[in-house]
């Protein structure tokens, strides 16, 4: 059954509206009588069945509630370096699927990508679109927040203390992932991941501050895409999301 995103909570009688309706009326040719499955922004979904349907809108009545557990159990959010090219797209795509709660575009020290207002309010956009596209092919009940880019520095300042924050750094470092995860479990989490150039001696020291634990991912240096969703998957494992 197809899944669809509501602006407003479920209700007795629901209207879809904009791109969803789009997709329902021109792409998928649904029509009254049809059912599908709508998610509000609460999280909340049900089964609902077409009503009637205009060139602009569609009319759902509520059939039945459903009990979903779709997300994970604990918060994880992302603040990746921006890098080159379309690599974000895929971060934040594959990020979605493994059950990020939120992603920080972050400009970093050593970034190439550099975007202005307009620029950075155009890409938000891309990728908060790709995460609502992510979320329903993956069936999850959240459509994770892609947050403004900023710099490392407001990103700690507005981080809370009951946060664990662990920056994934290519220098030699003694500190593992595994060790941190499991000598200090926690149940929310920002991972700080630099662009193709990692993080600067400055940026580490400023997070090192905060109080972030500063950790390798092994002995191999990882692109900067393949660190973000290989560390969203370990934190994700040690917390029984993945695998059971």
């Amino acid at each position: 059954m197809r899944r669809f995103l509501l602006s407003d909570r479920l209700a007795d009688k629901m209207v879809v509206a904009g791109g969803e309706a789009h997709h329902m009326l021109r792409v998928l040719r649904l029509a009254a009588g049809d059912q599908v499955v709508v998610v509000d922004p609460v999280g909340q979904a049900a089964v609902a069945r077409i009503t009637q349907a205009s060139d602009t809108e569609v009319f759902l009545s509520m059939e039945t509630m459903l009990e979903e557990e779709r997300e994970a159990p604990i918060t994880i959010r992302l603040a990746q370096g921006l890098p080159k090219s379309d690599k974000m797209d895929f971060i934040v795509q594959k990020a979605v699927e493994l059950g990020i709660s939120e992603i920080i575009p972050m400009e970093a020290d050593t970034s190439v990508v550099r975007y202005d207002a307009a620029k950075q309010q155009n890409r938000r956009e891309r990728w908060q679109k790709i995460a609502a596209e992510a979320a329903k092919q993956c069936q999850r009940t959240i459509v994770p927040n892609v947050a403004a880019v900023q710099d490392l520095a407001k990103l700690l300042a507005a981080t809370g203390g009951e946060t664990q924050i662990i920056v994934l750094y290519e220098g030699q470092v003694p500190l593992g992932l595994k060790q941190v995860l499991r000598e200090k479990p926690g149940n929310d989490y920002l991972l700080i991941i630099g662009p193709e150039g990692g993080l600067s001696s400055r940026e580490v020291q400023l997070a090192q501050e905060r109080g972030a634990a500063i950790v390798t991912m092994g002995p191999r240096i990882l692109r900067t895409e393949t660190a973000a969703l290989a560390a969203i998957a370990a934190v994700m494992y040690e917390h029984g999301d993945l695998g059971g």
